[in-house]
């Protein structure tokens, strides 16, 4: 991969300034201040919010506690989902501090997944890694790995490590010089306007004539929606990681580059506000 370790960095220790509040239906017996945490967008809600919790459950008596659950603005946050990816797509708009809502019961049991344990989180950001590489190398790459390498790559991101991490997952970002770039490019588009949780599909990163794809050729043909038809203007914002990047960026830049950790390229589509 081209070397832009400044841009990984950059990516790597994004943060987004937090409030969390705890829901004012649940039963304490003092007053529960607010917890504020610069949360990693990199990461997931469950991953990093054990303060959080243990914060909230001074205030509360043990029978009161379940499973934990954050929402905003009346939408349950989705723990699988990437941080960065959550504010981006319902947040952005938003001034900051980001005001959660922690809850410790109702579990919205329609809209979100259980997750009991670190070990769940895991196995979802594995699966994640593991399908990435199958579109990017056919798999090689991550079988060819030994065990305490995906260990590492899960241990870098969970201790928030940069070095440890981008020293394995440097090489899921490799490919041979004399094929320009990935087989195909591991992304997924979200929209809040829509039911369908993501738009995924087989997208080659090298056109059949040798020419580099863009995001902008990636929408055009997947999300048509997101660009107007006649010039390929965006008609909505475009966002990876907070930021608009410029439609004729190289998709195999961006992939290498703007990837989260889970080798995904998590991409929202913001409708603009009408006149």
């Amino acid at each position: 991969m081209t070397d832009d370790k400044d841009v990984l960095r950059d990516v790597w220790f994004g943060r987004i300034p937090t409030c969390f509040t705890l829901y004012q239906d649940e039963i304490t017996e003092r007053e529960a201040e607010p917890y504020y945490l610069l949360l990693p967008r990199v990461s997931y809600l469950t991953l990093v919010t054990d303060e959080v919790k243990k914060h909230f459950q001074k205030v509360m008596r043990q029978e009161d506690i379940s499973e934990i659950w954050f929402e905003y603005e009346g939408t349950p946050l989705k723990w699988h989902y990437p941080i960065g990816l959550l504010f981006d797509l319902l947040a952005s708009s938003s001034a900051l501090p980001w005001n959660i809502t922690v809850h410790f019961k109702s579990f919205p049991e329609k809209d979100l997944l259980h997750c009991p344990s670190k070990d769940v989180i895991e196995a979802h950001f594995m699966s994640c890694v593991k399908e990435a590489d199958a579109l990017k190398h056919k798999s090689q790459v991550i079988n060819e790995m030994q065990k305490k390498d995906h260990k590492q790559l899960w241990m870098g991101l969970q201790n928030d490590r940069f070095d440890q991490f981008w020293a394995i997952n440097r090489k899921l970002m490799e490919y041979p010089a004399e094929e320009n770039g990935f087989r195909y490019i591991p992304f997924r588009i979200y929209q809040t306007t829509t039911e369908r949780p993501f738009i995924q599909k087989l997208f080659r990163p090298v056109a059949s004539d040798g020419q580099l794809h863009t995001l902008g050729d990636l929408l055009k043909e997947v999300c048509p929606s997101a660009v107007a038809p006649e010039d390929g203007e965006r008609k909505n914002q475009v966002m990876i990681h907070g930021i608009e990047p410029m439609l004729e960026t190289p998709l195999q830049w961006l992939s290498e580059h703007l990837s989260y950790p889970d080798n995904f390229l998590h991409i929202s589509i913001i409708p603009q506000p009408t006149d």
